[in-house]
Formats: C-alpha cells, sequence, structure tokens
C-alpha cells in the first residue's frame, strides 16, 4: 500500500493503518530496534510501542516520509527502553560500542550521550554529513544512527571489514576536525 494512504488511513482513524504499517514497514522497524537492543522480545515491544506513537502523533503531523518518520520513533523508543533496562546493569547491543567510538569526537566534559543529543551538535554532524560523498555517509549513518553491526555494513555495501573500519576511523578524523573548525571542541 503507498505510504499516503496509509497516512490517510490514521488520518481517519481508521484500525488498518496500523496492520498496513507493519505490513510495509514491521520489518525494518524490528531490525532497528533490535540492533539497539539486541533482545527480540524488547525489540517486538519497541516496534509495538512505535505503532502507537505513529496512531498518537498522526493526526496532527503528516510525515513527509513515512519511513523516516517511523525509522526515528522506532530508534527514539528503542533508545529510551536501552538506557532503562541498562540503568542497573550496563552491555548489550550495538549502542555502547558505537558511543565508544565517537567519544574522542564529542566535547569533553560532557556525557557522550547528552553531547550527541544536544541541538548544536546536531546541527554540526548534520552539515558535517552532507559534505560527505555518499558512500562514506551511508556507512556512517548505518553504524552511527542504525547501529549496525560492522559484519552487517560489510555485507551491505560488500566491503571489506578492514575497508569499513578503515572508511568509519577516516570518517570519525574528518568529523573531530569538523568540530575543531566550529568550535565545539
Amino acid at each position: 500500500m503507498d505510504d499516503n494512504l496509509i497516512i490517510d488511513l490514521y488520518w481517519k482513524r481508521c484500525e488498518s493503518a496500523i496492520a498496513e504499517t507493519s505490513a510495509k514497514y514491521g520489518r525494518y522497524c524490528r531490525k532497528i530496534a533490535y540492533h539497539i537492543l539486541d533482545d527480540e522480545q524488547d525489540a517486538e515491544e519497541s516496534v509495538n510501542d512505535t505503532y502507537l506513537d505513529a496512531w498518537n502523533a498522526m493526526p496532527p503531523h503528516r510525515p513527509a516520509m513515512l519511513s523516516t518518520f517511523l525509522g526515528k520513533l522506532t530508534r527514539r523508543i528503542s533508545i529510551d527502553r536501552w538506557r532503562r533496562r541498562t540503568a542497573e546493569k550496563r552491555g548489550g547491543g550495538e549502542i555502547p560500542l558505537a558511543l565508544e567510538e565517537l567519544a574522542d569526537c564529542v566535547p569533553s566534559g560532557q556525557d557522550v550521550e547528552q553531547a550527541v543529543e544536544a541541538r548544536e551538535l546536531t546541527a554540526a554532524v548534520n552539515a558535517f554529513l552532507s559534505r560527505l560523498p555518499a558512500h562514506e555517509r551511508d556507512v556512517f549513518v548505518c553504524r552511527y544512527f542504525f547501529l549496525l553491526p560492522l559484519s552487517e555494513i560489510c555485507d551491505k555495501f560488500r566491503y571489506s571489514p578492514s575497508k569499513t573500519k578503515s572508511m568509519l576511523a577516516r570518517t570519525r578524523k574528518k568529523l573531530l576536525v569538523h568540530f575543531e573548525k566550529e568550535g565545539l571542541i
């Protein structure tokens, strides 16, 4: 079903909107949630919460791209669930590793999670990403937004692990230089 038709179902408050969303984007949302949570049950609960948040957001919000809208909802919900789950215990999922890799690029004196959420930092990252070649940007976004494991990124882009690691390391160095120029570090 076309995205605009699915959105129209939400606006009409038709319950089939959720079934259509699940049929078209369920696998996509579960994949995002699983990479963050590393647990099938938690991922499924996050996806269900995504559908609820989508239901509550439409109307009044009418997303321009349904896939991006659902991906952002799933990511936010999954990260919140991960934070709650790891408040007492640490580990699991791709978040700790990805945040550790970015730790050298964020301003000192701030917690990595706080720095990533800062509006100023977000604007700087978006400006940086817009200047990258598409293949570098795609690999970077897969790793640090979708939190995909390196092995999956290698499979997706048909790069060797060493090429992928090198590309990510070079991109992080470029990001660090960009932050220094912007006065964020």
